[in-house]
């Protein structure tokens, strides 16, 4: 909990002076634009051969029928922007996305032949401050543009249902193991943003990655203490300038 509440004011801090710095920077320019957006889209976690070492979700695959695609959810965001000098773009943007994987044990099955069945539930909340460069830089026409920054993912991982006491009898029981808490995470992106008729109303369409790791403890009963939290979000959203 200590160690969550020492990331998330990193993550704070680091977000502040990026609001700061560029707040300070925009009050300097000659004009100034707002807008805000909200969309959808879908999270894509990083594939098995990418995640990092001690992933929770790897080390469960030596024993439960899932897939890591099956984590693969949708999502929503909301978003403040402050564009300044038209090609430099600060966003401060919230979402969330969230999935459970039905699995069962692969090599075992309970008295009778039924299956040993859980569920495996992952939920974050990114709270994301990002800065966009827009290299064309003009309102009213086909902007591309690129950018990064800094998330704090809260998030919360659970596997509940049936489970097999490998150490002892091999008995079936039920359990429910839970971890959460916050995690830094580094953000890259890049998407195209399409005016609709002018210059107040748009379409937008962004890829972005996001790197972050949880950690679950070494006494919450997982496998492993790590889960990988990084992967792409690709949105379609509609923004308001005004």
């Amino acid at each position: 909990m200590k160690r969550d509440m020492r990331r998330m004011r990193r993550a704070t801090v680091i977000a502040g002076a990026m609001v700061l710095a560029l707040g300070a920077a925009a009050q300097a320019s000659a004009q100034v634009v707002h807008s805000v957006g909200f969309g959808a889209g879908v999270f894509v976690p990083r594939p098995l051969d990418a995640r990092v070492a001690d992933d929770v979700l790897v080390e469960n695959l030596n024993t439960l029928a899932f897939d890591i695609k099956d984590f693969r959810s949708g999502l929503v965001f909301g978003e403040w922007n402050m564009t300044f000098d038209e090609r430099v773009e600060l966003s401060l943007s919230g979402g969330f996305y969230g999935r459970t994987v039905p699995s069962v044990y692969a090599d075992f099955v309970n008295t009778g032949g039924a299956e040993v069945e859980q569920d495996l539930r992952l939920r974050v909340v990114p709270l994301t401050a990002v800065v966009r460069f827009l290299p064309i830089g003009r309102a009213g026409q086909v902007q591309p543009y690129l950018g990064g920054g800094i998330s704090a993912l809260r998030w919360r991982y659970s596997e509940a249902g049936e489970f097999i006491d490998f150490f002892d009898d091999f008995a079936v029981f039920r359990d429910r193991y839970v971890a959460d808490g916050t995690s830094v995470a580094p953000v890259v992106l890049g998407g195209v943003r399409f005016p609709l008729g002018g210059d107040i109303y748009a379409l937008t369409t962004e890829l972005r990655y996001q790197f972050g790791t949880g950690d679950l403890g070494a006494d919450n009963g997982f496998l492993t203490e790590k889960i990988d939290l990084s992967g792409l979000h690709f949105t379609v959203g509609f923004q308001v300038r005004f």
